[in-house]
C-alpha cells in the first residue's frame, strides 16, 4: 500500500527539530509514498526546501494543508493548541506525546477520533525505549551542559566551576535515575570533573554503574532519606526519573529544596512527564528559569531542540524504521505484526489505550483489538 504522509513545521516555543531529515523523507518516497514537508520546517535544522524537493518531498505552503493532505502525520512534539482543530478522525499522528503530563492534550485527542501512536512508549520486550533513547541521551549531555553554565555567577548565584581546580574541590552534583538520561548526564559531568552520585532503585542498575563509569562517580540507593541528605549538600541536581507514559513521581519534595544551597541548580529533564521535583513547573528555552527559595530551577519541556542539527538527525535514525513499518503495512497490520508499535497505542478513535494516561486523568483504558 501507499500513504501519504505529513511534516508540519513545529511551532512549540523554541521547537526547532523537523521530524524527518531529508534522507527519512527519500527512504520512504522511494517505497512509493507520497510526502509533504511544510514550507520551512526543516530550516532550523539545517535542511532548505531545497533539499527536501531533491529527496522528492513535495513542499507545502501552510501547515493546515499539510494537515488537509496527510494520512500519517509525523512531528517531535506534541500537538498544541492550534493544532488541535487540524486533527481528523482516522488520522494517524506518530510523535512525542507524554499525555500524562497534559490533560488538554489527551481529551482534544480523544475528541479528535485520531490514532495516536507515541514514541515514548514505543517499547521492545525487555522494557527499553528505542524512540526515546536518542533524545534521552541529547538531554542527558544537555542537562549538564545547561547545569554548569547556571552555576556561573553571571546566570545565576552559586559562582562554581564545575570540574573545580587543583587546590578547589569540584562541584558536587546528584544525579536521580540511572536510565539513558541519567547515564548520559553522570558521564559528562564526571568528564568535567565534577564530584557525581548517581541515585536508582534498581541495584543490578547501580551494579552496572559502578563498573562502567569514572572513580568519581559514587553509586548510592535512591529513597527518601539518602536523597534528602545528597540534595541538601548537591550543587547541581539532575531529575532523570521516567515511568513510561506515566507521571513522573515526585521525589524532591519542596521541603527538601528549601534545604539546598543558596544558587543551586535544579534541571528536572522529568518534566516532559510532569517532572520529579515538586517545585517544578514547565519552562521553555526563551524563559528557562525561575528561582524557588533561593534555588534556580531549569525546567525546558524540550531540552533537545536547542541543538536541532544533532537531535533531527538522531531522532530520524531512530523513528524512521518504524515509520516505514507504518506507511508500508497501514496502522493496524503493523500494529498487528508489532508489539513494540502496539505499544505506542495510547488514544484510538476516541479510547485511552494505554494504562499510565488512563490512570493519570481517572478516564477508562480500553485496550485496543486489532
Amino acid at each position: 500500500m501507499s500513504m501519504i504522509i505529513g511534516v508540519p513545521k513545529e511551532i512549540k516555543n523554541n521547537e526547532n527539530r523537523v521530524a524527518l531529515t531529508p534522507a527519512g523523507a527519500h527512504e520512504l518516497a522511494g517505497r512509493g509514498h507520497t510526502v509533504y514537508v511544510q514550507a520551512s520546517a526543516g530550516e532550523n535544522s539545517g535542511f532548505s526546501d531545497e533539499d527536501y524537493v531533491a529527496a522528492g518531498v513535495k513542499i507545502l505552503p501552510s501547515i493546515e494543508q499539510v494537515y488537509v493532505a496527510a494520512e500519517m502525520i509525523m512531528k517531535v512534539k506534541e500537538p498544541i493548541e492550534p493544532e488541535y482543530s487540524l486533527v481528523r478522525q482516522g488520522q494517524l499522528l506518530f510523535t512525542y506525546f507524554h499525555f500524562a503530563s497534559c490533560e488538554p492534550l489527551t481529551r482534544a485527542m480523544i475528541d479528535s477520533g485520531a490514532i495516536c501512536c507515541a514514541y515514548e512508549t514505543v517499547a521492545r520486550d525487555d522494557g527499553t525505549l528505542p524512540l526515546l533513547v536518542p533524545m534521552s541521551e541529547v538531554a542527558g549531555r544537555m542537562a549538564v551542559q545547561e547545569g554548569a553554565y547556571y552555576l556561573e555567577r553571571p546566570r545565576g548565584v552559586r559562582g562554581i566551576l564545575l570540574g573545580g581546580v587543583p587546590g578547589v574541590k569540584p562541584a558536587k552534583v546528584l544525579v536521580i535515575g540511572g536510565g539513558v538520561v541519567g547515564t548520559a548526564a553522570a558521564r559528562v559531568a564526571a568528564g568535567m570533573g565534577a564530584d557525581v552520585t548517581i541515585c536508582d532503585i534498581s541495584l543490578p542498575r547501580l551494579a552496572y554503574l559502578a563498573d562502567v563509569m569514572p572513580a568519581n562517580v559514587h553509586t548510592l540507593m535512591s529513597n527518601r532519606y539518602n536523597l534528602s541528605e545528597e540534595v541538601r549538600t548537591a550543587d547541581l541536581v539532575i531529575g532523570s526519573v521516567l515511568i513510561p507514559g506515566a507521571s513522573a513521581p515526585k521525589l524532591v519534595t519542596a521541603e527538601m529544596v528549601r534545604t539546598m544551597k543558596r544558587g543551586a541548580v535544579i534541571v528536572d529533564v522529568a518534566i516532559d512527564q510532569g517532572g520529579c521535583c515538586e517545585t517544578s513547573h514547565p519552562t521553555t528555552h526563551e524563559n528557562p528559569t525561575y528561582y524557588v527559595d533561593g534555588v534556580l530551577h531549569y525546567a525546558v519541556a524540550n531540552i533537545p531542540g536547542a541543538v536541532p542539527c544533532t537531535s533531527t538527525a538522531a531522532l530520524t535514525n531512530a523513528t524512521l524504521p518504524y515509520a516505514v513499518q507504518l506507511a508500508d503495512k497501514g496502522w493496524k497490520r503493523a500494529c498487528r505484526e508489532s508489539m513494540e508499535l502496539y505499544r505506542g497505542l495510547n488514544v484510538v478513535e476516541g479510547k485511552v489505550t494505554y494504562r499510565g494516561v488512563a490512570e493519570a486523568w481517572g478516564l477508562p483504558y480500553e485496550p485496543v483489538g486489532l
